[in-house]
């Protein structure tokens, strides 16, 4: 029967990384769950538990497990992990979740039929299970909504922490994953801004076991500046075009006014001046940044 313990000439062909902190109660619960998903798929795999420096026996649970587990020294972020999980895993798919039990792993199978055909697999979750869930519910709706603007697609679940995709892929966009919660946020725009296929299956959602690492106000303005981030990055026209036309529409406006409706004098105030022009030079750097871009992407 196929299962994670491979021979050095026998390399798997999908690798299950699983992030940890202070996870002791969940990470044996998981990788049971994610040995009976991948029992029966005829995938060759490894399970890989990246340690990042818990406090409690995390590492000790998962490695009685007969897993591979890599340990941080230090508590370096989720986001730490999750990269250090994609160079050590041998896999050409990476599927990832996290350790908390939240997350489907009867759902892995599913996302595997999609490759190769997609270069990126999403599990949208189907209900809202975290702490402060009406707060959480609301910034994700916004900050969705404002990541289907910038990336012009359609986005089901922006942060879900269930998703596969190719490592070839993933190995040339380490470098704009954060450290923190916002990391898997930058997969999925990543994938999406630069071209990928990305598709999306439903699965549940599960309160978590253990205490929530949330932090509310921090880890929302993370995700906040996350897609503004990513999309600056690989679609700079759609943050600056519309930053520049709305600097020359109140600069136009102000001009409107200052020169027909003022009392005092009818004439261009300085400002009204900067206000266009501010407006013009964002909408060049927007362009010239989106053509930088463009032939980079090109010479892919």
């Amino acid at each position: 029967m196929t299962n994670e313990r491979q021979t050095h000439e026998e390399a798997p062909e999908v690798s299950i990384v699983l992030p940890a902190y202070n996870e002791q109660e969940a990470i044996g619960k998981v990788i049971d769950a994610v040995q009976a998903a991948m029992a029966n798929t005829g995938y060759r795999y490894e399970i890989v538990v990246v340690d990042d420096c818990s406090t409690d026996a995390t590492a000790e649970r998962a490695a009685e497990k007969g897993v591979r587990v890599i340990r941080h020294a230090t508590n370096r972020g989720s986001g730490a992990a999750r990269r250090t999980g994609i160079l050590e895993a041998r896999g050409e798919i990476i599927v990832m979740l996290d350790a908390d039990g939240t997350y489907d792993a009867a759902s892995i199978p599913t996302l595997l039929k999609y490759f190769p055909e997609y270069d990126q697999v999403n599990g949208a979750r189907t209900s809202e299970q975290g702490t402060y869930k009406l707060l959480r519910s609301a910034a994700k709706a916004l900050i969705r909504w404002l990541a289907i603007y910038l990336s012009g697609t359609k986005i089901p679940d922006l942060n879900t922490g269930l998703k596969a995709f190719k490592r070839s892929i993933m190995l040339d966009y380490l470098w704009v994953l954060p450290d923190g919660f916002s990391c898997v946020t930058s997969m999925t725009l990543a994938f999406l801004t630069n071209g990928y296929r990305v598709h999306y299956v439903p699965t549940p959602y599960y309160p978590r076991i253990g205490k929530s690492k949330f932090h509310p106000l921090a880890d929302t303005a993370a995700y906040l500046a996350t897609v503004v981030r990513i999309c600056t990055y690989f679609r700079p026209l759609r943050v600056y075009g519309p930053l520049g036309l709305g600097f020359v529409a109140v600069g136009v406006a102000k001009s409107l006014y200052d020169v027909f409706f003022r009392a005092e004098k009818h004439s261009l105030e300085e400002s009204d001046i900067i206000l266009v022009t501010a407006g013009i030079l964002l909408g060049a750097i927007g362009l010239l940044a989106d053509l930088i871009v463009a032939q980079r992407r090109g010479g892919r």
